[in-house]
């Protein structure tokens, strides 16, 4: 019940981001050489590897690259993160900070990898750092949002970010997800309207 619930509203949800979505495509595609979709090997459910996607926010080939800003990772443990990060292009900074970017996600919500709240999925390459009692955060869909998203990301550290996603695994339920996607969209609404206006005040 719970999977066809999910599924509606995923559709709904993407006829109404559609406009938003072919804007940030376009916006995407003009400013920046290369597709407008980014494709990632991610860890899902139980350790499944899916297909995860997102607006690009970066130059193609921008993963192959990370070693060359590796002294400017901001994030501890084995992820890797540059608030500032010198690989993003056109609006892909704004994208990233708004979280803009992870629209494309619900195709996977569709395709059943994902769910809207979630422990948010590593690539294959982090996955495969972690230790066994992190992997445990693996025992639900990956989402969208999670608790950690809500709670300040990467200023917390990694660590941390951990034993968020398996308290969350704990406290799985219906009105909890909805709290945390309540949350989520004041969040970025206040990223968006803050970004609005500092771009217009001189």
């Amino acid at each position: 019940m719970e999977k066809i619930a999910v599924f509606i509203f995923a559709v709904i949800v993407l006829l109404i981001s559609l406009p938003l979505m072919a804007v940030i495509a376009l916006l995407v595609k003009i400013t920046s050489k290369g597709p407008v979709i980014f494709s990632q090997k991610r860890i899902g459910k139980n350790g499944k590897v899916f297909m995860m996607y997102k607006f690009r926010t970066m130059y193609v080939g921008a993963e192959k690259d990370r070693n060359e800003y590796k002294k400017l990772n901001e994030a501890d443990g084995p992820v890797f993160k540059i608030r500032k990060d010198p690989r993003f292009v056109g609006i892909g900074r704004f994208l990233a900070r708004t979280g803009l970017d992870e629209l494309p996600q619900l195709v996977n919500i569709l395709k059943g990898e994902m769910n809207f709240v979630g422990p948010r999925p590593l690539p294959v390459y982090e996955y495969n750092k972690l230790k066994p009692w992190q992997k445990k955060r693996q025992l639900v869909l990956p989402g969208i949002t999670s608790s950690w998203v809500i709670n300040g990301k990467h200023k917390i550290s990694f660590d941390k970010w951990m034993k968020s996603d398996l308290e969350y695994v704990k406290k799985k339920s219906f009105f909890y997800d909805i709290e945390i996607l309540a949350k989520t969209f004041l969040m970025v609404l206040n990223i968006i309207l803050k970004s609005l206006l500092s771009s217009t005040i001189p």
